[in-house]
């Protein structure tokens, strides 16, 4: 169990993982009353040593470990890793590369669709892990012993788990499989939060331009305002708030102490004049600068007996390809080509080979599915004949 306090440590322990061909990595964080994730532990282990570095210890600098996660010559092994990329990234202004996801690794490799690091430590590493001190405060020193051996088999098994789906990732070809998925990670656009965008985010029960106007100066609003004073956007204002606001457009401090919920003390104070302020912007744009929704996904008209169909196919295509259905295929992609779209992931390189050319075929008419007993299979149809 080794426990990284001081910087010197640090630089001592990162220095001949930069020559490493990889290095397995987790964090650690706290988010729940705060917008930013505050890093608490970082943990990383090499093919040899692994250690849990104390990011709040007093004094502490974690420049070697930035430098190390920027290093180009060193794969950063994660599982489900955005959260923690998004640590590294909002600290470092970039994306640590190159990087490998292992649960999407193992959505490749046939073992489920989202498959947890618990389960795949089990089946690859053959280790139990104690998953007692994963909900525990991580910000409060000093930390326990059984903390830290939690921490570390967060990184440790995650080594023979990789160099695992590794393997199998050799030995099937399917490496490029997953590169879509990284190049997703690898982008720092990811991780970016664009308050002007946030609105979309949110389902209001209106179209209307003018009120669409309003709920994005709040949702921005709310955004940059959350981030500045670093507290959760729920806590200074729920969504059904910001709906309600934007639905309603008030004009006075009155008005807007109305909203269900808020209380006079909020409409009066700072945050009400500034978004009184926020909806006065928005009354006052031209017809021209109004935002309109993206009603893509509304004009679709996806027979459900279709989309049936499809699903029914994905499931035996994946199943047969030993590949996770939700890889292959979304919900919303199926609807798309139940609609007669063609501008969807699933019809484009290994994904149509395993089941968008079959899926193209079913839907028109060529291709049909039989039972065998329990099983679905893919009979040609007398036409395709």
């Amino acid at each position: 169990m080794k426990l990284i306090t001081t910087t010197d440590e640090l630089a001592a322990f990162c220095k001949p993982l930069a020559t490493t061909e990889f290095i397995a990595v987790d964090t650690e964080f706290m988010r729940e009353r705060t917008y930013w994730p505050k890093l608490c532990l970082a943990q990383v282990a090499g093919p040899e040593e692994a250690a849990a570095i104390d990011t709040l210890a007093e004094g502490i600098d974690l420049a070697p470990l930035e430098e190390l996660m920027a290093n180009p010559a060193v794969l950063k092994v994660f599982h489900a890793a955005r959260q923690d990329i998004e640590i590294f990234y909002q600290r470092m202004n970039q994306v640590p590369q190159p990087l490998f996801d292992t649960q999407v690794a193992a959505m490749v490799c046939g073992h489920g669709e989202a498959a947890s690091y618990e389960s795949l430590a089990a089946r690859l590493a053959k280790a139990k892990i104690d998953k007692s001190s994963r909900f525990t405060d991580w910000s409060r020193r000093p930390l326990s012993e059984r903390q830290i051996t939690y921490a570390l088999s967060d990184v440790t098994h995650l080594r023979v788990v990789y160099e695992k789906l590794k393997r199998q990732l050799d030995k099937t070809g399917r490496f490029s499989w997953i590169a879509e998925e990284m190049a997703v990670l690898n982008d720092p656009a990811t991780y970016r939060a664009d308050p002007d965008l946030a609105w979309r985010k949110l389902k209001p029960r209106s179209a209307s331009p003018r009120m669409l106007a309003t709920l994005r100066e709040i949702a921005a609003w709310r955004e940059r305002t959350a981030q500045r004073i670093d507290i959760p956007r729920q806590r200074l204002l729920r969504d059904e708030q910001l709906l309600e606001i934007a639905s309603h457009a008030p004009r006075s401090l009155e008005e807007l102490a109305m909203t269900r919920g808020l209380g006079r003390g909020f409409a009066e104070g700072w945050q009400g004049r500034e978004i009184l302020e926020g909806i006065e912007r928005a009354r006052q744009l031209p017809e021209s600068e109004l935002p309109t929704r993206d009603r893509q996904s509304e004009q679709l008209r996806a027979p459900a007996p279709v989309v049936d169909l499809l699903r029914t196919l994905l499931r035996l295509k994946a199943d047969e390809a030993g590949v996770a259905a939700r890889l292959v295929a979304s919900a919303d992609e199926l609807d798309r080509l139940a609609a007669g779209r063609r501008d969807v992931h699933a019809l484009r390189g290994w994904r149509r080979e395993i089941f968008g050319a079959d899926a193209i075929d079913l839907i028109e008419g060529r291709l049909a599915l039989a039972l065998s007993g329990e099983h679905a299979r893919l009979i040609p149809t007398p036409t395709a004949a």
